[in-house]
């Protein structure tokens, strides 16, 4: 994501100040703890534990691509008018740490859904065809921030939400409790299905016409993974580099590349004319369309029609 300009902190937080006495009081007055989030996975495991005792919102709009997001000003009220607030980690919302030096923290509680997980480089172990030689380099640290593509992560990421709701509403504490243990239980699933169903593949290598966002998950599951460009989605592939993946792809004879979610298909469907294979939907999961929010698709969703499409892809012996 792009850098918070920082000569505007000084109106957002005096924004804050005026504004967070009268919004707290209507807070309190809903009875209900208000809960704000970034990302969709993070949206959707918090509204997963808050059941009815929370107002669940998303930071990002449905429909708009994460890397390119910058908080508004009326996003920095929102977060300093709630009672939890959730972000992925310091990689994918480096904006983050600079506005929580100026908001109330005596009221508000924050959760960093990434404490504790054991990140991957940007790259590591695989590789992207960007002609941004150092975009990992430049992507906040040059770490893999899409840490809930693992779901063993993602499970971690869990714990960390529940414990912020804890602590902001230890009251339903229980509540909390019951309802996080069926998500993660739920993921703990997910995952072993994704073991299962990718053991027997006749390709082990994911070939993406995106952005390099499923480093996680071909770690976790032991496949190879290339993708188009680097961590971030606005890195943009060179002529060379889109020569380099078809070759790859008409050597390794696949049968399909994997695409974007939210972006143009234009870039995978090149790739897809040149080398004479098809195109099938690889969904990263950082945000979902306005359609898919409205119908209220949740992340496990998702992860079930990514697990369907891997199958079909490498070309994976049914169990």
């Amino acid at each position: 994501m792009k850098r918070f300009p920082i000569a505007a902190l000084f109106l957002l937080f005096a924004m804050m100040l005026l504004c967070s006495g009268c919004n707290r009081s209507q807070q309190v007055s809903s009875g209900k703890l208000q809960v704000v989030t970034t990302l969709f996975p993070l949206y959707d495991f918090a509204r997963a534990i808050a059941g009815t005792k929370g107002d669940v919102t998303m930071l990002l709009p449905p429909g708009v691509e994460p890397h390119s997001f910058e908080p508004k000003p009326d996003d920095i009220v929102r977060i300093n008018n709630a009672g939890l607030f959730i972000y992925t980690n310091r990689y994918m919302e480096p904006w983050a740490v600079t506005i929580l030096k100026g908001v109330y923290q005596n009221t508000l509680k924050v959760v960093d859904a990434g404490q504790g997980v054991t990140y991957l480089k940007a790259g590591e172990g695989h590789g992207h065809e960007s002609n941004a030689d150092h975009d990992a380099e430049h992507h906040a640290g040059g770490m893999d921030p899409h840490i809930w593509l693992d779901f063993g992560n993602a499970q971690l990421m869990v714990a960390n939400i529940l414990n912020g709701f804890l602590a902001a509403d230890p009251a339903n504490g229980e509540y909390y409790r019951k309802n996080a243990a069926v998500l993660s239980a739920a993921l703990a699933d997910l995952d072993q299905r994704y073991r299962s169903g990718l053991e027997s593949c006749a390709s082990r290598e994911i070939l993406h016409g995106g952005h390099y966002a499923f480093g996680y998950l071909a770690h976790r599951y032991g496949l190879k993974y290339r993708a188009m460009t680097g961590v971030s989605s606005e890195s943009e592939p060179s002529a060379a580099g889109m020569a380099a993946m078809v070759e790859r792809i008409k050597r390794d004879k696949a049968h399909y590349i994997f695409a974007e979610e939210l972006l143009s298909p234009r870039l995978t469907d090149t790739l897809a004319n040149e080398a004479g294979v098809g195109v099938l939907k690889l969904n990263g999961a950082h945000n979902v369309s306005k359609t898919d929010f409205q119908r209220g698709v949740t992340f496990i969703d998702l992860m079930n029609e990514n697990l369907k499409n891997l199958q079909k892809g490498l070309s994976c012996r049914a169990r």
